[in-house]
């Protein structure tokens, strides 16, 4: 058992600390207050070689897998989790063609995300259907002037990165639109310039501003059948890459608590009360010895997790520790978050500290790409199936 990142990984850590620091920390309050997207960092990212980190190098990535861009988030959402989520929209989207994707797919569209030519977006929820992902409504019925093809009608919402998305990962009822059956579900390829494409309302979020959320519109879009991801029926396909991203997910939640964190320590090293410095107090340095025990079990959870998604353990006896990674890494997000504020006082529920920033960011972790109570239940399920078991 090594628990020592190998050199090409302790390099990628260095070389996205150091960039995080210089690039993306200067630019993170500006992104907040603005909501611009931020091509700044996209470039960056893009000439950094970091855009194509989770893909294989055969499709122009760097094979780094799903540790190396985990490894990478982490080091990114320190300062900003919007930037951190632009790293990780090159995985979501891309999972299931990478998954169950034809050759002549990820030939297609897999070196365009990798070279930074190209970005897209995951479709799955929908205004009833967030977490009870069988209540979507959005359908797909076979084209009659297309042998296997398909038209697709439907709203999709909550989609980060919608608009900057040239091309989009769209799950849609191919069976009875009343059904809740997995094999009534189908994954498709659908590009933004195709007709009846378009992106509808974008949201205004509490935080993780920059990177747009909001609604895409289909309007009898005809998918060909060369865009039909795997098998038509192929829900599951949706789940195993939801379950690959968990440590993703986990990594921005670690990031987010180590920079929440590391600049609240600073803060009471410096700040002066009663005679003393804040961080003389016991209360206060138990709090922080606390939240650091924290950190540390859940990058070891979430380093375990994408360990086992590179090995393609992403199957239903690997989901509990997939999901713990997922659950434990954002809850401490917020908890992490919440001491920071505590420990400025008023200073930091103020806009002159990015600890109130922290504090709203966090909260998106603990809802996105399978709620804290999703997770919960995916573990319980585990340990009552006996896949998760102690002898």
């Amino acid at each position: 058992m090594d628990f020592e990142l190998t050199p090409e990984l302790a390099e990628l850590q260095r070389t996205v600390r150091r960039l995080a620091q210089d690039k993306v920390a200067p630019r993170a309050r500006e992104i907040d207050r603005t909501g611009e997207y931020p091509q700044d960092l996209f470039e960056v990212f893009r000439d950094a070689g970091l855009l194509g980190l989770c893909i294989p190098e055969a499709y122009g990535g760097s094979g780094a897998g799903i540790l190396g861009l985990t490894i990478a988030i982490e080091e990114v959402a320190k300062h900003s989790n919007t930037a951190a989520l632009m790293l990780l929209l090159t995985r979501l989207p891309t999972g299931p063609v990478m998954i169950a994707g034809s050759e002549e797919q990820k030939q297609r569209y897999l070196p365009g995300i990798a070279a930074g030519t190209s970005r897209a977006a995951f479709g799955l929820s929908e205004p009833q259907a967030g977490s009870d992902v069988a209540g979507m409504r959005t359908r797909a019925v076979p084209d009659p002037d297309r042998s296997g093809g398909w038209i697709l009608t439907g709203t999709k919402c909550w989609m980060s990165g919608v608009r900057e998305a040239d091309w989009y990962t769209v799950f849609a009822k191919t069976g009875d639109p009343a059904s809740r059956a997995h094999d009534a579900i189908t994954a498709f390829i659908v590009e933004r310039s195709w007709p009846g494409v378009s992106v509808g309302r974008t949201d205004r979020k509490m935080g993780v501003r920059g990177v747009d959320t909001g609604e895409l519109l289909l309007d009898e879009v005809r998918v060909p059948p060369e865009n039909v991801i795997g098998e038509v029926g192929g829900f599951r396909l949706a789940m195993l890459g939801l379950n690959a991203m968990r440590p993703i997910v986990a990594a921005r939640g670690i990031g987010l608590a180590e920079g929440a964190l590391m600049y609240a320590t600073r803060y009471v090293k410096e700040r002066p009360a009663f005679g003393r410095t804040i961080a003389d107090f016991q209360g206060i340095q138990w709090e922080i010895a606390k939240c650091a025990v924290e950190i540390e079990a859940a990058r070891l959870l979430t380093y375990r997790a994408a360990w086992l998604a590179d090995q393609g353990k992403f199957t239903k006896e690997w989901v509990p520790f997939l999901s713990m990674a997922k659950y434990h890494a954002t809850e401490l997000a917020v908890r992490a978050s919440g001491l920071a504020v505590q420990l400025l006082g008023a200073a930091g529920y103020m806009e002159d500290h990015p600890t109130e920033q922290w504090y709203r960011d966090a909260r998106q972790l603990t809802i996105v790409e399978g709620t804290s109570q999703v997770q919960l239940g995916l573990i319980a399920r585990g340990v009552l199936a006996g896949d998760l078991w102690w002898d």
